[in-house]
């Protein structure tokens, strides 16, 4: 059995995934996937481990995840932001353990400077969401920064908020681990060339903390797919996660990548 395994960003558990596994799950179809969602090791359920200062010793610990549940090889990586970074090291290191992975949203050393990784009306909101405890303020601009839906007062907006509430409640990230997984995230540098492994960029023009020309340089420099939602946030999944779910189906069916096709950058719309 294939398994996807999801890898989740900053701060973020399993359960921030929402409808997404869902999602992928119905529109790939195929009874011999199987589908696994890691909390890295300071987040979620394992909130109360230290976050490792490095993001190869994220990568270790998911595959021991996986191990130690009895899921073997060979596996399709799916990471948002530093998951993604993470599925990078992973790509680059482990390449015969994986059949294909998914970037989204994500932005890498040495391909684009600083202040497009994280963009700089953000340094301070990111510090002080690090620092305050007030669980409901902090889940609140985390959605506005993330999702583009946190603009509109819906009552999907309200729901979402009121279940991110709940689980940072439940299982808050630590300071300590908050500035480690940023320093993790800072340090990372990628290979300069694609790791052998099949890969699918997904990117959003609506981005508000990581300029989408991230992603833009990423795909022109290591030759490979980019697709780009013309208006959803960061958090790709949770905006537009049956887009999300149907451009990579359509990739994995051979219907945006192909081994003896160039490298393709298009703008899909919902």
């Amino acid at each position: 059995m294939t398994s996807w395994v999801l890898l989740r960003g900053l701060m973020r558990e399993t359960r921030h995934w929402g409808e997404f596994p869902t999602f992928l799950r119905d529109m790939c179809g195929d009874d011999a996937i199987g589908l696994v969602t890691l909390d890295l090791p300071g987040n979620g359920g394992r909130h109360q481990l230290r976050s490792p200062l490095r993001i190869a010793q994220m990568t270790d610990d998911c595959r021991a995840q996986l191990r130690q549940r009895g899921i073997a090889p060979p596996y399709r990586l799916l990471g948002l932001s530093l998951g993604a970074m993470v599925a990078v090291d992973w790509c680059t290191r482990f390449p015969g353990e994986l059949q294909a992975c998914v970037l989204i949203n994500t932005s890498l050393r040495p391909f684009s400077p600083f202040y497009h990784r994280l963009r700089p009306s953000n340094y301070w909101t990111l510090c002080a969401l690090a620092l305050r405890r007030d669980a409901a303020l902090q889940e609140r601009r985390i959605l506005h920064l993330t999702s583009r839906d946190g603009d509109a007062d819906s009552s999907r907006h309200r729901r979402i908020l009121i279940e991110w509430i709940g689980y940072r409640q439940q299982y808050p990230v630590t300071r300590r681990n908050a500035l480690r997984q940023l320093l993790a995230a800072a340090c990372f540098s990628a290979p300069r060339h694609k790791p052998d492994v099949p890969l699918l960029i997904l990117a959003s023009f609506g981005d508000r903390l990581v300029d989408p020309r991230c992603s833009q340089r990423l795909a022109a420099c290591w030759h490979t797919t980019l697709i780009m939602h013309p208006d959803a946030g960061h958090d790709l999944p949770l905006d537009a996660g049956r887009w999300v779910a149907a451009q990579i189906d359509g990739w994995l069916a051979g219907q945006v990548w192909d081994q003896t096709a160039a490298p393709s950058v298009s703008v899909r719309t919902p």
